[in-house]
């Protein structure tokens, strides 16, 4: 059966017209290694993660061919940093929105591509890129080749440039079976590199599988973390469900004037969801800086005492954020810096820094 399958795609090539390629089309499913996580994958049916798959999507998500600019070269990469959980980190920006092509600024600051791969619930902070309405990551590519905020380029142009190169012509054909080029398959490969990238090595981690131990600080924050001292879970969960965001839509407390602001609102048209983003996930959080949809608090220290101390009450608050009444959690510095040492439990340093994601060029 596989030598049929094999020789089929190569029939269906040479039938074409095209000349055969001296290699084979043999899928091998990509094995994302992560078994105590949620099975609930989102995952299309016409995209299904392979190894060829995968590596094609890792060359194209570094390649400043993207954009279909020679002048102005810019990929995914530019801006999502591996060392930043594939945010764009405040070095360059540090207002955490990055300039694009055309001069513009992103409207909100970026989230981390880290286990999107378990979101089911639609991207972006207010949702709009939504599987249940025929949108995916696949959906974002074409968007962010045109978009002036980010490469400000054309589709069609990018197309062309990356089908100039000859060493996809093997990529392409291991990947999806045939040497054409578009942007139907560029966005496939991206996707399915994206869907890779998932975090599961962090102390927290380690801790879970009996590896290592917490000291008493640490687990006195997760203690405040998954109790109603912190109130943290939820909105991002708990270590039964390790995504650590329950991939939602809140309203955190931090504002009460929602004029112009590009909330979940605007996306389901239902005003009581004035206010709500997406609950970015917690892993890696040490490296995603800054903080909020905005960008308005720079460092953990800062998000913390918010949370403790800057609730702003408002018809729209979440009923289950219970701390809103009385202004924030009110913890003693004692118990900031017990919960900031558990925070910090989250961070993979495997992530960041591994081969299998980084700038394969």
């Amino acid at each position: 059966m596989k030598f049929f399958f094999v020789f089929f795609a190569l029939w269906v090539v040479a039938s074409c017209g095209e000349k055969l390629p001296q290699f084979s089309y043999e899928p091998v499913p990509y094995d994302l290694g992560v078994p105590f996580f949620p099975d609930s994958l989102n995952i299309p049916k016409d995209n299904p993660m392979t190894v060829d798959g995968v590596r094609l999507g890792r060359y194209l998500f570094y390649d400043g061919r993207l954009s279909g600019n020679p002048d102005k070269p810019m990929s995914c990469a530019t801006c999502h940093k591996q060392e930043h959980s594939f945010e764009c980190g405040m070095e360059q920006f540090p207002d955490g929105r990055p300039i694009g092509n055309s001069g513009k600024k992103t409207p909100n600051v970026m989230l981390p591509f880290v286990n999107l791969v378990w979101n089911n619930n639609g991207y972006f902070w207010n949702g709009f890129i939504d599987k249940n309405k025929g949108k995916n990551i696949e959906t974002t590519v074409p968007m962010a080749i045109t978009a002036p905020h980010e490469m400000d380029g054309h589709v069609e142009n990018a197309v062309k440039m990356i089908k100039k190169d000859k060493f996809y012509r093997e990529l392409f054909y291991k990947a999806f079976g045939t040497t054409e080029v578009n942007i139907d398959l560029i966005s496939k490969a991206i996707a399915q590199f994206v869907r890779s990238l998932v975090s599961f090595n962090s102390r927290f981690d380690r801790f879970m599988a009996g590896e290592v131990q917490l000291t008493k600080s640490e687990m006195r924050g997760l203690m405040l973390f998954t109790t109603e001292g912190a109130d943290c879970f939820h909105c991002h969960g708990s270590p039964a469900l390790p995504l650590w965001t329950t991939n939602l839509f809140m309203n955190n407390a931090k504002d009460i004037d929602f004029e112009g602001q590009n909330d979940r609102s605007k996306v389901t048209g239902n005003p009581m969801d004035k206010g709500k983003y997406r609950v970015p996930t917690l892993r890696n959080i040490e490296f995603t800086a800054p903080y909020m949809h905005d960008g308005r608090f720079k460092t953990l220290d800062e998000v913390l005492d918010f949370y403790n101390n800057g609730l702003r009450r408002s018809p729209y608050i979440d009923p289950l954020s219970i701390n809103t009444n009385h202004g924030g959690m009110h913890l003693s510095d004692r118990d900031l810096a017990d919960l900031k040492a558990f925070l910090l439990t989250l961070s993979d340093t495997a992530f960041i820094s591994d081969r299998r994601f980084s700038n394969p060029w």
